[in-house]
């Protein structure tokens, strides 16, 4: 076998390319697979753009951290315009569950280095002066959280992880991980067969399926979310803005107003929608936009431009999937991202690219341990 790599990386998406570019620059040769024709032609292309630390969970925490550290310089350190924004996230409170919730969830957040504070009533509308305010509360805001454009930042990545060495082959499908004596060999795909003693399964909602190549399950299955975006307007809204309170139909819903002016939004659907259509549905404008303009009146006027629906790889618990399989050795499970792949990838790809050298970190043991392949997948994160 004359294709021989140090690193296969299955999935060219939000995680696989910051992953491809992280162990590039560390001096590993890589390969990135993916039956799409470009870079960030799966879930990525259908992520919102939110980045936000803001989580209920240490490990997640700690790796969203890190991605806006990486998404916040990015212009500065490799030239690119992502349409980063540093706009914040804040979750306005109209009922004494969510406040509790929320304020239950500051002492886990301020642990882990989270900027993160409780806003009364009147300074929450300081921050977000068009918000209802009828039975308004306060709410949290953590204003080191931003966004920027899921596309311009895959094509960033991926331009940035060629310049390093990553080698990336387009519109070719995995077909077997190549396996001997329990540890991984290659992979083999419709066009060829490459080597390597590390093949990472970076697959997104087809996490399932690549995984079983190598005779591997892993508790991944698609939940589908509907999003939409907006006309571009003049520039009123810096949060992302999260409303936590169920409702027929739906958990919760977020927006925010792009760099560009376009107000982007999605909808946790309740009871979850599992499967791969993603045809776009009549229910899910009529609902969302009742909550928003009650939320928010000032967008009563604003016009659709388009909606889509996207998938989100689910795991049981909500939480990601990222170690190593015992079944096989070298064979690395970076999936389950939960519809947070975008916000997670350039901190899980840096956490990647160190296990692969070997150089994990105590604060990266921890990671591990929360997203071990091998946890008992028990109870669900608060703040998802």
């Amino acid at each position: 076998m004359n294709n021989i790599y140090d690193v296969i990386i299955l999935g060219a998406g939000s995680v696989g390319t910051p992953a491809a570019l992280f162990m590039a620059q560390q001096g590993q040769k890589v390969l990135v697979i993916d039956p799409a024709p470009s870079v960030g032609q799966g879930s990525n292309k259908a992520a919102i753009g939110g980045i936000r630390a803001t989580h209920s969970d240490p490990a997640k925490i700690r790796l969203c951290l890190r991605s806006l550290a990486i998404f916040s310089t990015w212009e500065a350190q490799y030239g690119d315009d992502i349409e980063w924004v540093k706009g914040g996230y804040a979750y306005p409170v109209y009922g004494q569950r969510e406040e509790q919730i929320l304020k239950d969830l500051l002492v886990t957040q301020k642990s882990y280095g989270l900027n993160i504070r409780w806003c009364d009533r009147d300074e929450m509308l300081r921050e977000i002066p068009d918000l209802n305010p009828e039975g308004l509360i306060g709410g949290t805001f953590s204003p080191d959280d931003g966004s920027a454009s899921p596309m311009l930042s895959a094509h960033a990545f991926w331009k940035a992880a060629v310049a390093a060495g990553a080698e990336f082959r387009f519109q070719e499908a995995p077909t077997a991980i190549l396996t001997e004596g329990g540890k991984v060999t290659g992979v083999r795909t419709n066009k060829g067969e490459y080597g390597a003693r590390v093949v990472v399964n970076a697959a997104g909602p087809w996490a399932r399926e690549v995984s079983a190549l190598a005779g591997v399950d892993v508790p991944v299955t698609p939940d589908l979310h509907e999003a939409a975006i907006t006309e571009p307007v003049a520039r009123f809204l810096e949060p992302m803005v999260v409303d936590i309170r169920p409702a027929p139909g739906s958990a919760n819903y977020y927006f925010y107003q792009h760099k560009t002016g376009q107000v982007i939004f999605c909808i946790t659907p309740a009871p979850q929608i599992w499967g791969r259509d993603r045809a776009e549905t009549s229910d899910f404008l009529p609902m969302v936009a009742r909550r928003m303009v009650e939320l928010m009146p000032r967008l009563a006027n604003i016009r659709v431009r388009r909606t889509w629906r996207g998938m989100y790889p689910m795991t049981p618990d909500g939480s990601p999937i990222v170690g190593w399989a015992g079944a096989v050795e070298g064979f690395l499970q970076a999936v389950g991202m939960c519809g947070q792949g975008y916000m997670l990838g350039p901190g899980v790809g840096e956490l990647l690219a160190r296990m692969v050298a070997g150089t994990v970190t105590p604060e990266d043991e921890e990671v591990l341990r929360i997203l071990s392949p091998e946890r008992a997948f028990a109870g669900m994160e608060r703040l998802k």
